[in-house]
């Protein structure tokens, strides 16, 4: 059974920063690629009290208080489905997950922001299909002109990504951190040595 008070008294032992849990859905496939989903060790702890989940990988470290101790999940899945949204929100960093984090005019990858391909001042909406990755020089050089005005022309035609789309571009990143007993579930489809 759950009790705020021991987790209270386990998080005083470790940092906060530290041992993250990989989050899979109940079908053994992580949440979200990228950003990846990760839950924090205290989060991860609550959810397995409340049997909201399964440990299925643990870190070597311990917590403990004085009647109880348990290792830190490294992966946890959780024990009801959820459903992936087919449809992801229009964000910023979704949008430049769509394009890769680069520039749809020149391939920069640095100083990225946002463009609108039919400027506003034209009537152009602030939708998938109008919006582009763009640096910040090729936005400014561009100005509140179209495209043929500008004789700067996207490398791909804005569009409305499915998750599935944005969860494959997300795989091409690598998160910073990974842990040992992560990579069975994050890379099972790449092919394998011999």
């Amino acid at each position: 059974m759950y009790h705020p008070d021991l987790l209270d008294r386990l998080e005083r032992s470790l940092p906060d920063s530290g041992f993250p849990a990989l989050v899979l859905n109940a079908d053994y496939t992580p949440l979200s690629y990228y950003p990846l989903s990760l839950w924090s060790w205290q989060d991860a702890i609550k959810a397995a009290f409340l049997e909201r989940v399964d440990v299925v990988a643990e870190y070597d470290r311990e917590i403990r208080s004085p009647s109880f101790a348990m290792r830190l999940p490294s992966v946890v899945a959780l024990r009801q489905y959820v459903k992936p949204s087919t449809n992801p929100a229009f964000t910023r960093f979704n949008l430049f997950l769509r394009d890769r984090f680069t520039c749809q005019y020149c391939g920069a990858r640095e100083d990225l922001t946002f463009d609108h391909v039919v400027p506003r001042s034209y009537g152009g909406r602030t939708t998938w299909t109008n919006v582009t990755t763009a640096c910040a020089p090729c936005n400014l050089r561009k100005g509140g002109r179209t495209p043929a005005e500008a004789h700067m022309f996207p490398r791909q035609r804005p569009y409305q990504p499915t998750s599935h789309q944005l969860q494959e571009n997300g795989r091409a990143f690598p998160p910073h951190y990974c842990h040992e007993t992560w990579r069975d579930y994050l890379y099972w489809d790449v092919e394998l040595e011999a």
